[in-house]
């Protein structure tokens, strides 16, 4: 799939995307750095429109004429010294769940969760209890006073994805207002994919059509085998509905990875930025666009759970512009099973994070690689939140990420009280002031090796978490 960008971790499948997300414009696209001063002048000299911004002034998104050839277009237009780059933005892009290789696991996969369907409490908020106390949290070696203490408080962690759903019990109090940049509005929510009736059923717990990569936990009254790969908690008036129009593909996926970024820093705040449609789609301008939105509204840390192929000259001087404004860059590695390069994983600022089992060996479906992976976090069979108040349990290296992005807000962190303190300053306790702090932690754990990179996420060993709260682990 050149040019694409790919989820890495599939989301619910099944009813009705709202109208058009307004993803065609006439001419291919492409985008133009220069100054602003020259812009127009050079836009006018090549027959370029500009359509948007790029995030910074010096960026902007043009449509150009379709009579041309897209490299030729390129040649002549880098060819211009008023030009410092200009490049065809990348297509469509697709959801990894096309590779095939996430495999769901039978109702068993879930027998231990569904054996407590109770509500808890998480901070104020219900909660499913197999969601705070599943093994995942065991497994990267969260403290068990965790769930006391407001970790990541202070923190902002931009989400770039399909959306969060603003409406969800777990979520209250920690979403930011965000930005959809697929239909350039304020709001980062992913229930405008879908029209009315169709978000009013899916709130009422009255629908579930999955695909191989996520289980969802609906109305929680029996277990149901959809298929071979799908399993889910239904009420008996569901099982009507699910011969319906499926909901979009990729419906649900911020939601999901907001979910257990929550899970692991509950005190973090979350910046939900819609660059992708509910079927997994995203045009680059609009994931540079979100990483500039990020760095320049407080974001502290920004989780990437998608990929492209190719390198992007433009995403490339974004994220360099981000991890010089002291935010970390955190991104999934993709679900090919194979050793190669995807990115902006593969960039060698950004954590790439890749998926373990509940044994800690490499999932099957992971990508990995010396020139790829960072670390890995579990990724398969993740409980987390999903729309319409439910909740879903997930396979995928977007879902690993998700947990390490949840890790390095901990890291981040800033308290004003003295109940974690080192050297007695009271902020900053991991002293993750920037990339390579954060760097240095993660690899201070385990040896590195090319299918685990620097291992599994290990929490309270990277944090030296300890009575008196966590310090930062060194070399």
């Amino acid at each position: 799939m050149r040019g694409a960008i790919r989820f890495f971790g599939s989301v619910v499948a099944s009813l009705l995307l709202a109208a058009s997300i307004g993803m065609a414009q006439s001419g291919p696209r492409y985008i133009l750095r220069a100054s602003p001063a020259n812009q127009a002048d050079i836009c006018s000299a090549y027959g370029l429109l500009e359509v948007d911004q790029g995030g910074t002034p010096q960026v902007v998104i043009t449509t150009g004429p379709s009579s041309e050839e897209s490299d030729q277009l390129v040649a002549e237009v880098r060819s211009d010294p008023r030009v410092q780059g200009f490049e065809l933005e990348q297509g469509a892009a697709v959801v990894e769940a096309a590779t095939n290789n996430v495999q769901t696991g039978s109702a068993n996969a879930l027998s231990s969760a569904l054996n407590s369907l109770a509500a808890v409490s998480f901070y104020g908020n219900p909660v499913w209890n197999a969601y705070v106390n599943q093994p995942a949290l065991t497994q990267i070696d969260m403290p068990s006073y965790y769930s006391r203490q407001p970790l990541g408080s202070g923190v902002v962690v931009a989400v770039i994805d399909t959306g969060v759903d603003p409406t969800h019990p777990a979520l209250q109090g920690v979403l930011l207002p965000g930005y959809d940049f697929t239909r350039d509005q304020p709001g980062g929510s992913e229930l405008t994919d879908l029209d009315q009736s169709t978000a009013a059923v899916l709130g009422q717990s009255t629908v579930a059509v999955l695909n191989q990569s996520t289980v969802a936990i609906l109305g929680g009254y029996a277990v149901t085998q959809l298929n071979q790969s799908t399993v889910a908690v239904l009420g008996q008036s569901t099982v009507a509905v699910l011969n319906g129009d499926p909901l979009p593909s990729e419906f649900g996926h911020g939601t999901m990875v907001a979910g257990l970024i929550h899970l692991v820093a509950p005190g973090a705040q979350i910046m939900p930025l819609k660059a992708f449609s509910a079927n997994g789609t995203a045009r680059l301008g609009d994931v540079i666009r979100a990483i500039y939105y990020a760095v320049n509204n407080g974001a502290n840390v920004i989780n990437m759970s998608f990929s492209q192929g190719q390198i992007s000259s433009e995403m490339l001087l974004a994220i360099n512009y981000a991890v010089r404004s002291g935010v970390i860059c955190v991104a999934s590695v993709g679900n090919n099973a194979s050793v190669m390069a995807v990115y902006p994983a593969s960039i060698g600022n950004v954590f790439g994070v890749g998926s373990v089992s509940a044994s800690g060996t490499i999932s099957s479906f992971s990508n990995y690689g010396p020139d790829l992976l960072t670390l890995v976090a579990p990724g398969e069979g993740l409980i987390t939140t999903y729309p319409g108040a439910q909740w879903a349990a997930v396979w995928g290296t977007s879902f690993s990420s998700a947990l390490v992005s949840g890790t390095m807000a901990i890291g981040v962190a800033s308290y004003s009280s003295g109940a974690w303190n080192r050297n007695n300053n009271s902020t900053n306790p991991l002293d993750f002031a920037d990339t390579d702090n954060a760097m240095n932690s993660v690899a201070s754990v385990n040896a590195y090796n090319t299918v685990t990179g620097w291992g599994v996420l290990d929490v309270q060993n990277m944090s030296r978490f300890n009575n008196n709260g966590p310090h930062f682990h060194t070399h």
